[in-house]
């Protein structure tokens, strides 16, 4: 079982995670904030990875630390269970439909961090989470995670149609390209034979 614990301590957060690649997407996730669990609920259940994350931040202050380090500490648990990478698929893309809203997430698990996020959002706040915030997770996941990540949001109206859509395109995307390559498995995809 490709599985991985990661615990980040700091004066602003405590956030504890763990995630098994070759799960069945089951979850318990409390950050204390309402739609971000949410969010990451749906990562965890539509990309099959379990994730059990445990959240205390500084929300006295604002949610920055809070989503920022709970973002780092997945993504650093997702490349720590990927370990040398053998045998991945390591691309994918997704289309993430949810009624009117359309998002495209492309990956490749390259060990380049890299994030374009080309999604906008008419409110300030979903339930308590500042929309802002969005953006600022995905660019920390994808940092300890190794990926370059791309979600562009095509088209929509609903925020959080919008928000949801590209947590799903990210979660359908990890689900392939974390996934073994029976046509190649125990061999690094990459020309280099590192990743």
């Amino acid at each position: 079982m490709r599985t991985a614990t990661v615990s980040r301590k700091t004066s602003e957060t405590s956030v504890d995670v763990t995630v098994n690649l070759d799960g069945t997407g089951s979850y318990a996730i409390s950050t204390g904030i309402g739609f971000f669990d949410h969010m990451l609920e749906q990562l965890s259940r539509h990309s099959l990875i379990d994730m059990d994350i445990k959240t205390v931040g500084d929300l006295h202050i604002d949610q920055h630390h809070t989503v920022e380090d709970t973002g780092l500490a997945i993504g650093e648990a997702v490349a720590k269970a990927l370990d040398d990478k053998k045998g991945i698929r390591r691309y994918a893309d997704a289309l993430s439909p949810m009624d009117e809203t359309l998002t495209r997430v492309a990956i490749d698990i390259s060990g380049r961090p890299y994030c374009v996020f080309k999604t906008q959002f008419s409110q300030k706040r979903l339930g308590e989470m500042d929309t802002e915030m969005f953006e600022h997770w995905f660019q920390s996941f994808s940092q300890t995670a190794g990926l370059t990540l791309h979600v562009e949001t095509l088209y929509g109206d609903n925020n959080h149609h919008i928000a949801e859509s590209c947590f799903k395109g990210l979660a359908r995307a990890l689900r392939e390209a974390v996934e073994i390559d029976p046509r190649k498995a125990g061999v690094i995809p990459s020309t280099k034979g590192t990743l």
